[in-house]
């Protein structure tokens, strides 16, 4: 009783929840200009595997389809039982968070979401916005109402009237709501009536329809809250009801129920109306599944087995065989099926251990798809096998951190997973599992490193766990400071109390020196084999906060309802004495002494809340950021609070940040421009320009999702996100030179390593690479269709590529020729291109297939220059290409391969052009045989154009293969002097850029190659072009035949 009062008085102190410190005075305009980022975009780099997915679907009449709802990425559709996964939600939901999911069996293209996991956790759960509906199989979508439903269980469509729909609507996990219950539509979702509901702490846990007779319907009411501290599930007015007459009234059903029950899930057989399942939790050996075989009259405990019911507020969910009335399904951890109507359950195996629902075809129960917290998969063979969940970019991160390795990992924990190291890019099409790599720690874990050295990765995991990971032999140690088995205990009883996701930083001046937080901060250089305490409890340690996780029949105590804990910690670049934390009970504190002292800079009265960042600024060493998050006192507003002066004072930094659920998750400054922050809140990315005073929405395509943290590498920005996996949005220049811009401008981009990467195809289940070589960015400050935009690359002075925005005048590309070349943009705003490190493409032959590439070769490490022109005007900027570090390799190794790169390049050039101009003449020769076939007394004239025009042929050839018509061919007819000059390009065209000794004497022998054949060329054009020339003026042939009448 004393804890529940307790969170009553933090909702009642949140209901008026105001700051004690000033907020800075801002002009309503920002002076910075808001200028347009065209095709600025975000990549998805993975890993594919999938996060938590509380519900999912299939089509009854289309048995390949089905429909996952992802926990914070939106809504899938797959059309080839799970082989590929295509979101769908993008670019219509306003939160990403996904509870339920139902198609209608009568009219397909309608599908209807839930927003809102039901499943909702302590940790890593997000509310959603209501419901939305399409009607076009998930091509579009929109928005019908119960906005402020935040959790949404089931909802279920008549089946054969599809506008009317029931949702069952669990509601707010923090705080009283009454915006729960049983909610019906007959209209197909433009009005809604409540036609079920108790109080404002009981939410619909559960609904089942009577596909035989959809006037009956079965609903599991949950009484239930949760505190930052502990989940409360179950109560006096938890309960059981039937409705018989399409929701109009409700029955409680209670007979041979328990008086007091938790969570529960319901399900009617579709094989026997009569037949009703339940699972539930309650008192003891009064959990586990009922039956009633009267449809609900009366109930009887048929299993009491605690593997139905552990953990229940996560799991209970229950699913009758549309089919085969003895069959039933109980979705916990594992997955149970029986076969006898509930009184024995074996585990039936699925690809991941934590399952949350099953949608079985009603027509053939071999189809069904599983929903768990590795994502979604399916079966056609009744759970014998499935899908994988390996195709899926919805992975949930908490933290994200990247180490200096070229090219750089990512590394964070993945919820419901490992925690990963994954590469930032390869040389292949994209990023694979062959690319990611579990380190130490689990799905909660901060992680920390040498940065230039991540050979120790030091993990972190529930209840204080820590390990140290070696690279070399892949293995951990366990490190934690007091190694206590804390599950199943309550805080109280711990030594040290540790957040669900506990700090874990190196220090900046020392990366030896390892930080990690539970209510106080430790600290090792050695490590972890000493672990030292330099702080007191830096949390407000109030007792009553510190009991079971979970009451009153079910205790969680796996370490989300841990609190009084510290969220982050933050060590100051520039003094390594300097170090601030935050706890998740709404206090700061700062050390300027390494520990010895610590003293309280919490903002005034911001109250209880999480302090999930704090960012030292990198260009003042008294400045620091900090994000607050309150949506656990149901606060969903934006708090980021800045100091200048070590916490004595800070402001509230938030204009422009708005929406209904955007609160900041966290705040990172930029390393090069003073002043400008990003920020990652629950529905995506904002950046400020004049330090905070205003905020922007800089979404991009970066989907709608929870962003819980930021990290920037290499001057490339990488999101966290609970749903989506890892994004990054290479190179921030033209972000960070946004002031700068007066007109025509051209951002200097970041140093490129001269790297290779594979083109990653569109619909890929991999991680997107990023292009190969370097971004360029430039901004136009107006689009004048008049004025073309050029983009020359200069090397000593010399142009050797040059893009247009002019569109080309003929097709450019043919199968075996040149790949069409870049057509600049020329949008009003900043514009994207790529320079790939190449030089112009070398000259084709108009449609003649070549076993080849006529890309330029690469120019090696080094400074070149890039010129912008818009009409008269130029800017120019110098382009710094580093060498792969990774490669061993003198300046004297690339400065022979450039050397025979363009002497490559250049007699290809002159190949080409040749067989080209001789072409021009070849089409001449032809059009004088066929004008003076037939005159005899021009014969002479027509055999001479007749055998030169043979020997051209006879002559090409031997450059050329003109029978190449496809890929194939190059092994049925062989490839000529062209094709070898190319292949002995991309030989010598490597990373590693010595030249072999073998590459040097093919070069010579196709050079002598060469010679013959110009000589020939010569020859020919010398004697036997002379000698026709000659002829021809002899023979005095008018300019104009008139044809002999017939």
């Amino acid at each position: 009783m004393k804890t529940a009062l307790n969170f009553l008085i933090v909702l009642a102190l949140s209901s008026s929840f105001s700051f004690g410190q000033k907020k800075k005075k801002v002009s309503k305009k920002s002076e910075t200009p808001s200028l347009v980022y065209n095709n600025l975009n975000w990549r998805n780099i993975g890993p594919f595997r999938g996060g938590r997915s509380v519900t999912s679907t299939g089509v009854a009449n289309a048995p390949s389809t089905f429909y996952m709802g992802s926990t914070g990425g939106g809504v899938w559709k797959t059309e080839d039982n799970g082989i590929h996964w295509k979101n769908i939600s993008d670019g219509f939901f306003k939160t990403g968070t996904v509870g339920a999911i139902a198609v209608s069996e009568s009219d397909p293209n309608i599908v209807i979401v839930g927003m809102g996991e039901h499943a909702a956790r302590g940790v890593m759960s997000s509310m959603g916005d209501g419901v939305y509906k399409s009607e076009d199989a998930g091509a579009t979508w929109k928005h019908i109402g119960l906005d402020n439903s935040r959790h949404i269980a089931n909802i279920q469509i008549h089946p054969t009237q599809p506008d009317i729909i029931y949702v069952a609507v669990q509601g707010a996990q923090y705080g009283a709501s009454s915006d729960r219950g049983i909610y019906r539509t007959l209209d197909g979702g433009k009005t809604w009536k409540k036609v079920l509901y108790i109080n404002e702490t009981v939410g619909a846990a559960s609904l089942s329809m009577d596909m035989n007779n959809p006037r009956i319907l079965y609903a599991a009411l949950w009484e239930h809250s949760r505190s930052p501290w502990q989940m409360k599930s179950g109560g006096p007015n938890s309960g059981f009801y039937k409705s018989t007459d399409a929701g109009s009234t409700w029955n409680k059903l209670d007979k041979g129920l328990p008086d007091v029950i938790g969570k529960a899930g319901i399900s009617v057989s579709r094989a026997n109306s009569n037949l009703v399942y339940i699972n539930l939790e309650a008192k003891g050996e009064a959990s586990g599944v009922y039956r009633s075989d009267n449809g609900g009259i009366e109930w009887k405990q048929v299993n009491k087995e605690r593997v139905t019911v552990a953990r229940s507020w996560y799991y209970m969910e229950i699913f009758a065989d549309p089919q085969n009335e003895n069959i039933v399904y109980v979705l916990n951890a594992p997955a149970l099926k029986s076969i006898d109507k509930g009184k024995t359950f074996q585990n039936m195996s699925t690809p991941h251990g934590d399952n949350h629902h099953l949608w079985i075809h009603p027509k053939n129960n071999q189809i069904m798809i599983n929903s768990n917290d590795g994502g979604a998969n399916v079966s056609t063979n009744g759970g014998k096998s499935w899908s994988t969940q390996q195709n899926q970019p919805t992975a949930q991160f908490y933290r994200v951190i990247a180490d200096e390795q070229v090219p750089y990992h990512v590394y964070g924990g993945q919820q419901d997973n490992s925690a990963i190291g994954i590469k930032s890019r390869t040389n292949k099409q994209g990023i694979d599992w062959k690319d990611w790599y579990s380190v130490s720690g689990c799905e909660s874990a901060f992680l920390a490193f040498d940065p230039k050295n991540p050979e120790h990765i030091y993990g972190g995991c529930y209840q204080g766990i820590i390990e140290r990971w070696q690279r070399k032999t892949a293995t951990s140690k366990e490190i934690k400071e007091y190694p206590e088995l804390a599950l199943g205990n309550a805080p109280i009883d711990f030594k040290y109390r540790f957040n669900w996701n506990a700090p874990i930083i190196s220090a900046p001046s020392d990366s030896k020196t390892i930080y990690h937080a539970g209510n106080v901060v430790f600290k090792t250089q050695n490590g972890g084999i000493d672990w030292e305490v330099i702080s007191p409890d830096l949390t407000r340690n109030n007792k009553a906060q510190q009991v079971a996780g979970g009451v009153p029949f079910t205790n969680e105590a796996a370490g989300g309802e841990n609190y009084n804990t510290l969220m982050s910690l933050s060590a100051s670049p520039f003094d390594p004495s300097v170090l601030w934390a935050g706890s998740d009970d709404g206090l700061v504190h700062l050390t300027q002494d390494g520990g010895k002292n610590w003293k309280n800079v919490t903002p005034k009265n911001i109250g209880e809340g999480i302090i999930n960042s704090i960012e030292v600024s990198p260009h003042n060493p008294a400045k620091a950021y900090i994000a607050v998050m309150r949506y656990k006192l149901m606060d969903l507003k934006p708090y980021i609070f800045k100091t200048e002066d070590f916490g004595e004072s800070w402001s509230l930094i938030t204009e422009g940040i708005e929406g209904a659920h955007t609160f900041v998750r966290v705040v990172r400054a930029d390393k090069k421009v003073p002043g400008l922050l990003y920020a990652g809140t629950e529905t995506g990315f904002y950046i400020s320009y004049d330090d905070g005073q205003h905020w922007k929405s800089f979404q991009g395509n970066l989907p709608v999702v929870p962003i819980n943290d930021l990290f920037i590498q290499d001057n490339d920005m990488i999101a966290a996100t609970a749903g989506r996996s890892f994004w990054i949005l290479d190179d921030l220049s033209s972000l960070q030179e946004q002031t700068n811009v007066k007109g025509l401008h051209l951002a200097s981009p970041k140093t490129a390593y001269r790297l290779s990467s594979g083109k990653t195809p569109k619909e890929s289940t991999q991680g997107t690479n990023p292009v190969s070589g370097m971004y360029l960015d430039y901004y136009l400050p107006n689009e004048l269709d008049s004025i073309q935009v050029t983009l020359e690359i200069l090397e000593a002075n010399k142009v050797i590529r040059s893009y247009t925005s002019k569109k080309p005048t003929k097709a450019g590309s043919w199968p075996g020729g040149p790949r069409p070349e870049l057509i600049l943009p020329k949008k009003e705003g900043f514009n994207r291109v790529h320079w790939d490190f190449r030089r112009a493409p070398v000259a084709a032959v108009d449609k003649v297939f070549v076993y080849g590439s006529f890309d330029g070769s690469r120019v090696g490490p080094g400074e070149y220059i890039a010129r912008l022109t818009y009409g008269k005007e130029q800017k120019e900027t110098t382009l710094t290409v580093l060498p792969n570090p990774n490669i061993s390799a003198y300046q004297a190794d690339f400065d022979e391969q450039q050397k025979l790169l363009v002497e490559i390049d250049n007699a290809l050039g002159t190949i080409h052009n040749s067989v080209t101009r001789m072409r021009n003449i070849q089409s001449q020769l032809e059009h004088y045989i066929k004008i003076l076939n037939g005159k005899t007394n021009y014969a002479s004239v027509s055999e001479k154009a007749t055998a030169i025009n043979e020997k051209l042929k006879t002559w090409e050839v031997k450059l050329i293969q003109p029978q190449q018509k496809t890929f194939q061919d190059v092994i049925n007819f062989n490839n000529k002097l062209n094709a070898e000059w190319m292949y002995l390009k991309g030989f010598v065209d490597s990373d590693d850029p010595k030249v072999t000794r073998g590459a040097k004497e093919r070069f010579q022998d196709l050079m002598a190659q060469w010679e013959v054949n110009e000589n020939e060329l010569n020859a020919i054009i010398e004697v036997d072009f002379k000698a026709f020339e000659t002829l021809y003026q002899t023979m005095e042939i008018p300019a104009l035949l008139i044809p002999e009448t017939e």
